[in-house]
């Protein structure tokens, strides 16, 4: 069984930095693509950015692009946002979640359901 756990989420003030992981056990990480989503209040459920099992490819959603950076170390079976220039539309839940099934396909998918595993959550605010 897979399980996901986020975390570094918080309080930050707008145009602040912040760092989220994703730790992972239970399953083989480096053949896994990882994506991060989020959901702000009051809205649905959006995909944020995703990195291939290799880390050969990633992909952003247009309103991070520039600002967010994916990574991941397969070694330490983890994947990172680093969050930068953040501001008040990106408060949100943000799930980490894991794509067991296109190995040894590099795709990142943005679809919510081409996702199989997914971690509980960790907030972000940003306050102005």
């Amino acid at each position: 069984q897979v399980q996901l756990v986020e975390s570094g989420g918080g309080l930050v003030q707008a145009g602040e930095s912040l760092r989220l992981s994703c730790a992972a056990s239970g399953g083989t990480f480096s053949t896994y693509g990882m994506g991060w989503f989020r959901q702000g209040p009051g809205k649905e459920r959006e995909f944020v950015a995703g990195i291939s099992y290799s880390g050969r490819t990633t992909y952003f959603a247009s309103s991070v692009k520039g600002r967010f950076i994916i990574s991941r170390d397969n070694a330490k079976n983890t994947v990172n946002l680093q969050m930068n220039s953040l501001n008040l539309d990106d408060t949100a839940v943000y799930y980490c979640a894991a794509d067991s099934r296109s190995y040894p396909s590099n795709t990142v998918w943005t679809q919510e359901e081409e996702y199989d595993y997914w971690g509980q959550g960790t907030q972000v605010t940003v306050s102005s």
